[in-house]
């Protein structure tokens, strides 16, 4: 049987939060943003295992107080960019799995996934001949600056649509699109997309948004309380 298998990429240090460590560590509701993400995976019962990529020199991961969940697996082999540490965890874990076997590689500063969507996710893509992702329809009107931060047109948003994650490809595929991308991609389904294949977006939650800046974390611990 096809196996769901997780990757958290959580190697990097968050700069645009200015804060002096890590963001995935940064609190919400008493317990850090990779806390919450790891705590969703380890009750799903479709998920068989759940990998962190932390950088080499990370000291952050010990204070926390998880537990000895089973299901997880610490890997201290986080790389320079996403796209580095993700393919990092792919080759750590390739003795594990198959590769038919579904890999969802999901944000550790991103902990407002529910249950709900990430079944959501499952049912969706479990039959999918190529995989997909979360993603919110764009709502607001774009503009394209000029050198001066002038705006000189404003884009069309119908057919656009914000990445969230996790993002759930097959092994192999994954680990091959990353492997043979030219550059350092933004996400795994641009790599995939460079394939000549085509993810499917499965429409997110608002409150599965990415912890980037300081005031995320009162947007998102609004939107937790209001159950929205």
């Amino acid at each position: 049987m096809t196996a769901y298998h997780v990757i958290i990429p959580a190697a990097g240090t968050g700069s645009r939060m200015e804060s002096t460590f890590p963001k995935q560590y940064l609190k919400l509701n008493g317990k850090a943003l990779i806390q919450h993400v790891v705590e969703l995976f380890a009750a799903a019962d479709r998920v068989k295992s759940i990998h962190i990529i932390l950088s080499p020199q990370d000291s952050y991961w010990e204070t926390l107080s998880i537990g000895d969940e089973a299901k997880l697996r610490i890997h201290h082999c986080g790389g320079s960019t996403r796209a580095d540490t993700v393919l990092n965890g792919l080759k750590a874990i390739e003795n594990h799995v198959l590769n038919e076997d579904w890999i969802l590689v999901h944000d550790a500063a991103r902990p407002g996934l529910s249950d709900a969507l990430l079944n959501q996710l499952l049912d969706t893509l479990k039959e999918d001949a190529v995989g997909g992702l979360l993603a919110m329809p764009l709502a607001d009107t774009l503009k394209r600056a000029d050198d001066n931060g002038l705006a000189e047109a404003t884009i069309p948003r119908t057919a656009l649509w914000q990445a969230q994650t996790p993002q759930m490809f097959r092994y192999a595929a994954l680990k091959k699109a990353l492997e043979s991308f030219p550059g350092s991609p933004t996400d795994e389904a641009e790599a995939i997309e460079a394939l000549g294949l085509k993810p499917r977006l499965v429409t997110g939650e608002l409150r599965n948004l990415k912890v980037t800046y300081a005031q995320d974390l009162a947007v998102l611990t609004a939107l937790l309380a209001t159950d929205i």
